[in-house]
């Protein structure tokens, strides 16, 4: 048996176990894996250490080095996620429905867990914890496969875990990962269906692409964040120039930032001026079309593939419209499905954007960075979705379970 067939039968066995967990448990082992996350902060900032210096001297750009920086605040945080988690309600189990036919079947479905979850993702090492713990709670088996970015953090978060699993009595093939990154392994971890029940990509455009390609898993896509404002006619310039300024700036290299900006050509002329000023202070390039460079000479000239781009850098697109019609049909052909958001003041135009704009998540007068299982009040996620079955947006616990149909009967035979 080869190492992944090995990792992959544990996993199936530490699921059959984990089906036996009540509530309880499951809390139990979490806190204790909290516990022992915050005791090994040491070896996990050690660990990490080596992680940065690599990227470091790989030249990797400072908004993806700061995905990959752990710091003692990030462990703790880590450590406080699984806490969140134990404070939300288990989902196994809950009956959704109960229905008595008219030959007597008394009919109800019921959550139940996955099963076997695999996880791909790269550079965020927060990831690791946070996945382990949503998936733990829901009563899924999970094996990560982090990037090689982030090799040494991830082994040590997840020695931690396992050893706060088995503290807590319970099976520490709950959770696994993949140490061996290369790419040979990764192609062969999209193909474990014999295994896995539902993979997870998060990360790039790249990787997303890669895993929804090869993989012979059912894919839940997640993560690319082409994230769009946009800045209506009726928009109050002060509160836009605050929403934008925190969806761009304040963490570049998350797919929930702004990277695409829409302004009504109305309100143009007055407000890109003060905009550019504004993100000039965080160095912040805007790449306008002709017309929003006519507005501000010190804008950058954008081209055709700018209005795609998930840049996670100081960098924003900028295009000027002539009506709500043409920004939305901008944003739903330029964005990933992902965050989006109107600043207006005009109810029947926010009305407009929240109804036609296809996204996961989509605002009024609010920055997308809310865009977080956090924020949904979801303890953490997995990811967020930017697609549409089975789950759309931050995923939490309950799109991580399935349901099946249990039928009561006293001795019903079809005719």
């Amino acid at each position: 048996m080869n190492y992944l067939a090995q990792i992959g039968t544990k996993a199936k066995k530490a699921a059959s176990v984990m089906n036996l967990y009540k509530q309880e448990d499951k809390n139990r082992a979490l806190k204790s894996c909290a516990e022992a996350l915050c005791n090994s902060e040491n070896k996990i900032m050690a660990a990490n250490d080596k992680d940065v210096m690599t990227a470091e001297h790989n030249g990797v750009k400072s908004s993806l080095i700061d995905r990959l920086r752990l710091t003692p605040e990030r462990i703790k945080a880590m450590a406080d996620g699984l806490l969140e988690i134990c404070a939300l309600p288990d989902p196994i189990g809950e009956v959704l429905s109960m229905t008595v036919r008219p030959n007597g079947l008394t009919i109800g479905q019921k959550v139940v867990p996955l099963g076997v979850i695999g996880i791909i993702y790269e550079s965020r090492p927060n990831v690791t914890a946070d996945a382990f713990a949503l998936c733990f709670k829901s009563g899924n088996a999970v094996i990560l496969r982090g990037g090689s970015d982030a090799i040494n953090s991830n082994k040590a978060i997840v020695t931690a875990l396992r050893k706060g699993l088995l503290d807590a009595g319970c099976t520490e093939d709950a959770v696994q990962l993949i140490e061996d990154t290369s790419r040979e392994v990764v192609q062969e971890f999209m193909k474990m269906n014999a295994y896995i029940d539902l993979l997870i990509p998060r990360g790039g455009a790249g990787l997303i692409k890669s895993v929804k390609e090869n993989s012979s898993i059912p894919v839940i896509e997640t993560g690319t964040g082409n994230c769009h404002v946009y800045v209506d006619e009726f928009a109050d310039f002060t509160m836009a120039l605050d929403i934008i300024d925190n969806a761009k700036t304040q963490r570049l290299g998350v797919c929930n930032a702004c990277e695409s900006l829409v302004i009504h050509e109305k309100v143009s002329k007055e407000f890109i001026p003060l905009l550019f000023e504004r993100l000039q202070l965080k160095e912040i390039v805007i790449r306008a079309d002709e017309r929003g460079c006519a507005m501000e000479s010190r804008c950058t000239q954008a081209t055709e593939e700018d209005y795609g781009t998930e840049y996670l850098d100081k960098i924003l697109s900028l295009k000027v419209v002539d009506s709500i019609d043409e920004a939305i049909a901008h944003i739903n052909y330029y964005n990933t499905k992902h965050s989006d958001a109107i600043i207006t003041k005009d109810y029947n135009n926010a009305m407009k954007f929240l109804n036609e704009i296809d996204a996961a998540a989509v605002y009024v007068n609010a920055s997308t960075r809310f865009t977080d299982g956090n924020e949904f009040g979801f303890g953490a996620e997995i990811g967020i979705s930017t697609q549409k079955l089975h789950a759309r947006g931050p995923m939490g616990l309950k799109a991580l379970t399935t349901t099946k149909y249990i039928i009561f009967g006293n001795g019903q035979i079809r005719s």
